[in-house]
């Protein structure tokens, strides 16, 4: 690259677009100038913000010797997206700054100028060997998890780094709605489809008639629309409560497994009056269950997803009182409703933020005009949720017994399901109904082994 060449992409970072045919629109030429520490990009889908923070990376790997990109996304192939434009802008510009030998891969650029560009999955523990980043990219932002966003942000503290959030939205939650929200001081850009001439309001009329008003305000106009067909609308203002101090009561739990789906964990108390008190949660992907359960507390009895057989065993072994949840979705959300309208179940907010953060995400399917439709949620965003719905099906298993028979359902629960250790639902000899053959004493199903001695 000459000198001249050299001077001006310096000083214009667009040039990085232009060398890649595009023409840059007045909003990506304003951010590429801008030298703003903190923006949060709000913008339609399809208007070029992914290509234009390319840029911005690209632009500071070269002019920033030493200098360390992060590039972060909900997942591993969402951040290789955003770093192979990274690489097209590179190769476009003729590759001006040389790699070191064997230092160019598909998640890592490493310059002989020592800066880096490195791209990784949205998880806390891929990011703490990372210190003093120049530039730290969060791509969707709107779903990247909160603590993601709390880990990131004291990295930035002593390298006086830039942090740059962009998204389409995804309903009022998160960290990303809350920040352009509020009154920090962020430089925020709203980029709506009448903003980039690449989509034509044709495009947009269709999008509308097949997928409603709702939809396209969220994801071509930048609103934050709430999501209808919530199944819990209003799981926190009725539940969420700031709590100085401890509840008194007994200890129960519940628990969803999962390892690339999150493993989620629910735990606290049930007080004298029947209300329970959900105070602490634990919710992480790819960890191994000895490791939860090093961390979760013995003194508690937990209700867990019945199929998870084996790990219910082995926490039994390991000390655990754990018994088998019951996996009745309908009864199960009618059971978690019934404690939200009667006032019987509170979550402590600032220890349950994924629980809080899945209710306001959990629906039912949709019409295009914004109608729920069928009987059965999707099947997502729903981990914290079930571990509830497994606690609450067991503590209010009578509950569960009316609903099923109002259901048109079987009047007796299954064998499993008809033991409680709940006093005030037992029924017979230990909970169970009086015609139900007895069990062998030493048989490892029998949930009478696992009472709290």
């Amino acid at each position: 690259m000459n000198a001249r060449r050299h001077l001006a992409l310096a000083l214009n970072p667009a040039l990085i677009l232009v060398a890649q045919g595009l023409a840059p629109d007045p909003w990506q030429q304003r951010l590429l100038l801008s030298t703003d520490p903190q923006i949060l990009l709000n913008c339609s889908r399809q208007s070029g913000k992914s290509r234009t923070v390319s840029a911005l990376a690209m632009h500071t790997a070269l002019f920033r010797p030493g200098s360390l990109t992060l590039l972060l996304s909900p997942s591993m192939r969402q951040s290789q997206e955003l770093f192979l434009k990274v690489m097209e802008g590179y190769s476009a510009l003729g590759r001006p700054v040389k790699t070191k030998t064997g230092q160019d891969s598909q998640t890592h650029l490493r310059l002989v100028n020592g800066s880096r560009v490195v791209c990784l999955p949205g998880k806390e523990e891929t990011i703490r060997s990372f210190s003093a980043p120049r530039l730290i990219v969060l791509d969707e932002a709107s779903r990247v998890p909160d603590v993601l966003y709390r880990s990131v942000r004291p990295m930035l503290a002593v390298g006086h780094g830039r942090l740059v959030c962009l998204s389409t939205p995804f309903g009022r939650r998160g960290f990303f709605w809350e920040e352009w929200e509020s009154a920090a001081s962020w430089t925020r850009y709203r980029v709506t489809w009448k903003d980039c001439p690449r989509i034509s309001e044709a495009f947009i009329a269709r999008e509308r008639g097949s997928l409603g008003n709702s939809w396209v305000a969220q994801e071509y106009e930048c609103s934050f629309e709430s999501l209808s067909g919530l199944v819990y609308p209003d799981f926190e203002d009725r539940c969420g409560i700031d709590i100085a101090n401890p509840v008194e009561g007994r200890r129960v739990g519940g628990i969803d497994w999962g390892f690339r789906n999150p493993f989620a964990a629910l735990w606290g108390r049930l007080d004298a009056n029947d209300v329970l008190y959900i105070t602490d949660e634990r919710y992480l992907r790819e960890v191994p269950l000895h490791r939860h359960a090093a961390a979760l507390p013995k003194a508690v009895t937990w209700w867990a997803d019945p199929a998870g057989v084996q790990e219910i065993e082995a926490l039994r072994i390991a000390g655990f009182t754990i018994r088998r949840g019951i996996n009745d979705i309908r009864a199960g959300i009618a059971a978690v409703t019934a404690r939200i309208q009667t006032g019987r179940l509170k979550v402590v907010r600032a220890k349950c933020t994924n629980l809080l953060a899945e209710a306001k995400l959990y629906r039912y399917p949709t019409t295009k005009d914004g109608k729920p439709q069928g009987e059965n949620p999707i099947d997502g965003d729903n981990h914290a949720l079930a571990a509830l719905r497994y606690l609450i099906s067991r503590l209010d298993a009578r509950f569960l017994a009316k609903y099923r028979r109002q259901a048109g359902a079987e009047s007796q629960l299954l064998e499993e399901d008809a033991s409680s250790s709940e006093p005030s639902v037992q029924a017979g000899d230990h909970g169970k109904p009086k015609s139900t053959p007895p069990r062998p004493a030493l048989d490892f199903r029998n949930e009478d082994l696992w009472n709290n001695l």
